[in-house]
């Protein structure tokens, strides 16, 4: 998959797992274009570590799933990181 694929990936799979999370996450477009890239990284990692799965083709739905379950481990960081005192 080229750079594109991983672009247009995680434009896709941030914005799913945005509209998965609950509340209202910060940043706009490349936030999600960058957090989804960085989730689906993560979550391609992560599934070849642990069920010898990764992230091969674009159509494929463990893929999708993968950058998905990423991009939502990553948001939840980052709202650890960007969230405001009280």
């Amino acid at each position: 998959m080229g750079i594109i694929g991983w672009i247009i990936l995680g434009l896709i799979a941030g914005a799913i797992a945005k509209a998965i999370m609950p509340g209202k996450q910060g940043g706009g477009w490349i936030t999600t274009i960058l957090l989804g890239v960085v989730g689906a990284v993560l979550g391609g990692w992560i599934g070849s570590a642990l069920f010898k799965v990764g992230i091969n083709e674009f159509w494929s739905l463990s893929t999708w799933l993968l950058a998905i379950g990423g991009a939502l481990l990553v948001l939840i960081i980052w709202g650890l990181f960007t969230r405001k005192k009280a």
